[in-house]
């Protein structure tokens, strides 16, 4: 358990805030200038706030009233940049031997093997950093970080310099790691909500440096309340499905507890349990069961609360059997279907809207 409290002031922002990372992703997303870095160097301890305290599993790091100030290379955390930092005249097998050089002696954590493969890195041990892809490099900075044996993973924007085919190819490592037998807890920074939602079991909201929503992924997302925090084109609930059937011409169906949606580009197998966002702008509603659409995803819900904006809009928390989704319609819409809590209506997703990149395991 990581927790932080911090009290430091820039010339542009005060950054004030407090929370808590257990186990799994926890994620701090935030528009540009809202404190992230500056939280997580603040962790790593390569900026040592005015006021605060950094606690990981009972081990002080940090604390301005005692005076108590823990080194970086004491603090066995590891540390993964948005650029990979990896040194140009080590090929990748010293790269990653360069971080097992910092594991404690006696430290328990994965070996050089698993580690190489856990994230694929097999074929590329005897390769020089300037032959690899930026996806590539990520992962071998990523495997130097865990032979260093780290109680906990720092993780800066770690594909904010990848391009969309880059960031799909590193995405399954990094839930891999997450769901695998290392357990290791991760604090993820982040500006984008796609990263967010396949990877976060939790969720803290920035905004000029104060904490504005926390808590379980699902519960975050799906607030109508954090729709202007994470961009009302990006906001959207996140479900978990189980894979029940793949079909011949290409649409998977899915398994949810309001009922089953039929989607294209599901790559996991049968049995498996995925993971997918379905934005609020993508979702219409409808106060009877709607017939003779080309849409056959049609769930039954209810309004949990409506949300006006500054706008036209409003955003609708709904509730599908035991899940969440989130709805974004006009002003004259809600008035005029009457949504209100408590209402029973129906949800309709169109199948093309759930992007295949947004479905992770």
């Amino acid at each position: 358990m990581l927790e932080v409290a911090l009290h430091h002031r820039f010339s542009g922002i005060d950054l004030d805030l407090e929370f808590d990372a257990g186990a799994g992703i926890t994620a701090l997303f935030g528009r540009s200038g809202a404190g992230k870095t500056t939280v997580i160097s603040a962790v790593a301890g390569l900026l040592r706030p005015g006021e605060g305290r950094v606690v990981l599993d009972d081990k002080v790091l940090f604390d301005a009233k005692r005076g108590v100030w823990v080194p970086p290379h004491r603090r066995r955390l590891g540390y993964v940049f948005q650029d990979a930092r990896l040194f140009p005249h080590l090929d990748v097998r010293k790269n990653l031997n360069f971080g097992a050089r910092y594991a404690p002696r006696g430290s328990t954590g994965a070996g050089f093997d698993d580690v190489v493969a856990l994230l694929g890195l097999e074929g590329l041990l005897d390769r020089a950093p300037a032959t690899l892809s930026g996806g590539e490099k990520q992962r071998v900075a990523l495997g130097r970080a865990l032979l260093s044996h780290p109680r906990m993973l720092l993780m800066d924007e770690p594909l904010a310099s990848l391009d969309g085919p880059r960031k799909q190819e590193i995405l399954p490592y990094l839930e891999r790691l997450r769901d695998g037998d290392l357990r290791l807890p991760i604090l993820y920074v982040s500006h984008a909500v796609d990263e967010v939602a396949r990877l976060a079991d939790r969720l803290v909201l920035l905004q000029d440096g104060r904490i504005k929503a926390q808590g379980a992924l699902f519960d975050v997302m799906a607030d109508p309340a954090a729709v202007p925090l994470l961009g009302v084109r990006e906001a959207g609930a996140v479900l978990e499905a189980d894979v029940i059937a793949h079909a011949d011409d290409g649409l998977s169906t899915l398994a949810i507890s309001a009922g089953q949606l039929e989607l294209p580009g599901v790559q996991a197998p049968v049995g498996a349990r995925v993971r997918l966002r379905v934005l609020a702008q993508d979702v219409i509603l409808s106060r009877d069961r709607p017939v003779g659409l080309s849409s056959v995803n049609v769930l039954p819900v209810r309004v949990e609360a409506v949300h006006p904006g500054d706008g036209p809009g409003a955003a609708i928390a709904l509730r599908a059997g035991s899940d969440r989704l989130l709805a974004r319609v006009t002003a004259r819409a809600v008035q005029d279907l009457g949504l209100r809590d408590g209402v029973d209506c129906f949800a309709i997703i169109k199948a093309t809207t759930v992007a295949p990149g947004s479905i992770g395991r």
